[in-house]
């Protein structure tokens, strides 16, 4: 085909059939991942986070971070960067795009701007989290509650990063857990309502030694009529050494290559 003749409808035809492709080879055949149980002995710490508030820590590689949505708010946002090079930080664009799928939930991972791996999903009970929109913002809180003062996650992730001497253009993208989201025909963004649920978890396996930055605040386009979110658990814990057949490490050649730039910091 000529160069001339390589419309956006043929781009998007050729994209679609990859992708296709590419989910069709990762999903046949692929045996349903066993729960990797956070067993009480293994738990290193405890934190409550208030409604609206914000909460960090740093995760060494090999810990987990368990967010457990205790009440079913409708969003927790979590941003992440390399603890040891804060330049480094999670990338929105290039954990869809690597892995052909916005549903980050178990077996997925979280990627940097490096190409490297920073954390992985090991456990999902929801299994919704959008990463397309962001966290809330002072203008969606003048939106959806008509109070553009109250707290919110572009805020609360910027106060973090102060906190560790990062700047504002330091805070870039988040993703939101417990957050049911579909992409309509025309490109705009939905609420799906009725898959969050009181008591719904995830976990991230650090997979470098991470800073986690933790919003609890609503999803902007969560259906809440008042802003009330109800404090959510964090529980810090060691998680297990990964085994050859860990479904994270070995979901997608993409994550395989991911791991591949990233365990040799580590070796």
């Amino acid at each position: 085909m000529q160069i001339d003749q390589q419309t956006p409808e043929w781009y998007r035809a050729r994209y679609n059939q990859l992708r296709d492709q590419a989910l069709l080879k990762e999903n046949s055949a692929r045996p349903a991942a066993a729960p990797i149980e956070m067993a009480e002995g293994s738990v290193l710490h405890r934190e409550t986070i208030p409604g609206g508030w914000y909460w960090s820590t740093l995760l060494p590689r090999g810990q987990a971070l368990r967010l457990i949505n205790t009440h079913g708010n409708n969003g927790v946002s979590v941003g992440i960067w390399n603890a040891d090079d804060h330049s480094e930080r999670y990338n929105a664009g290039d954990t869809i795009k690597l892995q052909w799928t916005t549903c980050l939930t178990t077996g997925r991972v979280l990627f940097s701007d490096m190409g490297r791996v920073l954390a992985s999903i090991i456990n999902d009970s929801c299994g919704f989290s959008d990463t397309l929109m962001g966290g809330s913002t002072p203008q969606s809180n003048a939106h959806n509650f008509g109070n553009a003062g109250l707290r919110n996650t572009r805020n609360n992730l910027r106060l973090i990063a102060g906190k560790h001497d990062m700047a504002q253009h330091d805070v870039t993208s988040c993703i939101s857990f417990f957050s049911h989201i579909s992409t309509q025909a025309d490109g705009s963004f939905r609420w799906v309502e009725g898959d969050v649920q009181p008591g719904d978890y995830v976990d991230l396996r650090a997979e470098m030694n991470l800073l986690v930055a933790v919003s609890n605040c609503p999803h902007p386009l969560a259906p809440d009529k008042t802003f009330a979110p109800a404090p959510i658990d964090a529980v810090r814990w060691q998680a297990p050494a990964f085994k050859p057949d860990d479904l994270c490490r070995t979901f997608c050649e993409e994550a395989r290559r991911g791991f591949e730039n990233t365990d040799p910091l580590f070796a």
